[in-house]
């Protein structure tokens, strides 16, 4: 993966809703729920960890 290169955000149908189950081994936040539910989709997953990936690896990125 090259970090120069943008990719497209995923585009969601409009109405989409997650379903959030809540862990029941401890508190879990709604938010937190919903994230990890969100994290689901494959298109959402690879969006998130392309950003952490250059946040992460482009020094330019933290001198703006």
């Amino acid at each position: 993966m090259k970090l120069r290169e943008i990719l497209k955000s995923p585009v969601l149908p409009l109405g989409k809703k997650w379903e959030v189950r809540k862990r029941k081994d401890g508190y879990e936040s709604d938010v937190t729920a919903l994230v990890r539910a969100m994290l689901e989709d494959e298109a959402i997953r690879e969006d998130q960890r392309w950003a952490w990936e250059r946040w992460r690896n482009d020094a330019d990125a933290l001198k703006r």
